[in-house]
């Protein structure tokens, strides 16, 4: 599991509603993938779309993710009494907004590009539109 090192044990419990402040745009590659959707979204979750999308840019292409797991969620254990503190973290989330650009690829051609994304679409728990660079 992917932990971060944070200054504090636990977090106040951040939002996802509403849209993006700013990654609403490609930066670094070609495609990309934009969230339609704003929700938590696990380290497992993260991982499991991150091997899908290394499976198909092998040496060629390039990926890079543009979201960090930083939230910690605690859980108490069941049938556990009322009081006795915060339990421990059960796990990390990424607090994900409409409109963010959770992954960019490159070096890829558009059919592989494609695919590539919307196999790791089926990973994460939202809806997720692949988006291509456009030159201004």
């Amino acid at each position: 599991m992917l932990t971060p090192k944070t200054k504090y044990r636990f977090s106040h419990r951040l939002s996802y509603e509403g849209s993006t402040k700013g990654n609403k745009k490609l930066h670094w590659g070609n495609y990309g993938l934009q969230a339609l959707e704003g929700a938590w979204i696990t380290t497992n979750q993260i991982e499991a779309a991150r091997k899908v999308i290394s499976k198909y840019t092998k040496k060629s292409g390039k990926m890079i993710i543009n979201l960090q797991a930083n939230l910690p969620k605690s859980k108490k254990p069941l049938e556990v009494r009322m009081g006795g503190g915060k339990s421990g973290i059960d796990r990390w989330v990424a607090v994900v907004k409409k409109g963010l650009i959770i992954f960019e690829v490159k070096g890829l051609t558009n059919e592989i590009a494609t695919k590539a994304l919307l196999g790791a679409t089926h990973k994460l728990p939202i809806k997720c539109k692949v988006v291509s660079y456009e030159p201004s």
